[in-house]
Order: structure tokens, then sequence, then C-alpha cells
């Protein structure tokens, strides 16, 4: 009896791995953008996407991130990098085209209260497969400016007045990401 039911266990599996991958590879999961995932899914996803870089973040801050110099320094590499395009600033609205970010660019003031200073710094460094978040050493991002970002988002709540003192042009330059 235990082999016959030990056997049906292994039928329904097998058939179950059949059936996702016609589901999958038959081309019957919808990858639009525009489409919400299944909630199976998205959960799986967030889930994945969770222990991965708590695995795999493992680099400590060279430095205190509770330095003023480097708050500010990180909050021009946020404006000059373009990170204020998907995830806003203070007094800065994320631009139209991330609403259509699927899943949603992350909420920093959320981010900056549930992940590690070695997490953040992770995923800014090395971006997340299938979202909008791209990896900064690709384009050659040096580790100290990302740490400095890491600094402004640990940071929290910071003014809208002291955000644009921050992100203000030297006299006679460009704004951080902007034209002269």
């Amino acid at each position: 009896m235990k082999m016959k039911f030990l056997a049906l266990i292994g039928l329904l599996a097998i058939f179950a791995g059949i059936g996702a991958a016609v589901f999958f590879f038959g081309g019957f999961f919808n990858v639009a953008g525009t489409v919400e995932e299944p909630k199976p899914v998205q959960w799986a996803m967030i889930k994945v996407r969770q222990a991965s870089i708590s695995r795999h973040a493992t680099e400590r801050a060279p430095a205190d991130l509770n330095n003023a110099d480097l708050v500010k320094a990180g909050a021009r590499a946020y404006a000059t990098r373009g990170c204020v395009n998907c995830h806003g600033a203070p007094g800065v609205e994320w631009q139209k085209f991330a609403e259509g970010l699927n899943p949603p660019a992350a909420d920093l003031h959320e981010i900056a209260e549930q992940r590690e200073p070695r997490e953040i710094f992770f995923v800014i460094k090395n971006g997340i497969k299938m979202t909008g978040m791209p990896g900064f050493a690709a384009s050659e991002v040096p580790d100290p400016e990302i740490w400095s970002m890491v600094a402004f988002i640990k940071r929290g709540e910071v003014s809208e007045d002291d955000y644009k003192a921050w992100t203000a042009p030297a006299p006679g330059g460009t704004p951080p990401g902007g034209n002269p």
C-alpha cells in the first residue's frame, strides 16, 4: 500500500512538472509588464529576491554611514545617477515612466527601515533581474559612491530644503542630473 501511495505521488509530481512546462514554455504565462502576476508568483518572486539579497550581500560599510558629508555626497550621487527618476526624493516626484515598472520601484523609506546597509549596497551595485533596477557597477560607479548613496538612503527622513541644498549646483555649475 505504501509503495502504491508513493508511486501515485511520483506520478502526480511528473504530471505537475509537465503541466508547468507546457504552461510556461508554451507561452500561456503572460510576460507583459502591464499584467499583474498571479499572487503565488508574486509571493515566490519576493521570497526569492529577499533570500538572494540576504545571502549575497556580504560587503560591510567601509565608513560611518551617519557621517554628514557622506550623506550629502550620497544625495548628490542619488540625484546625478538618476535614482530620483524611479524612486523620487524629498520634494521631487518620480518620473511618469516609473509608473509603468512592474514590479514597481521600491519605496526607499520602507527599504531603509527593512534592509541592512550591506543589502542596499548589493542591490545598488548589482541591480535586480526582471525589474527596472540597474546594476550601477556595470556603468563603473565606484564602490565609495555607492556607499554614499546607501548612507543617504539609510538617513531616512530628509527635509526638502536639505535635499535641495545638498543637490544644488556649485556656483556656475550644472545641477546633478540636469542641464546647465
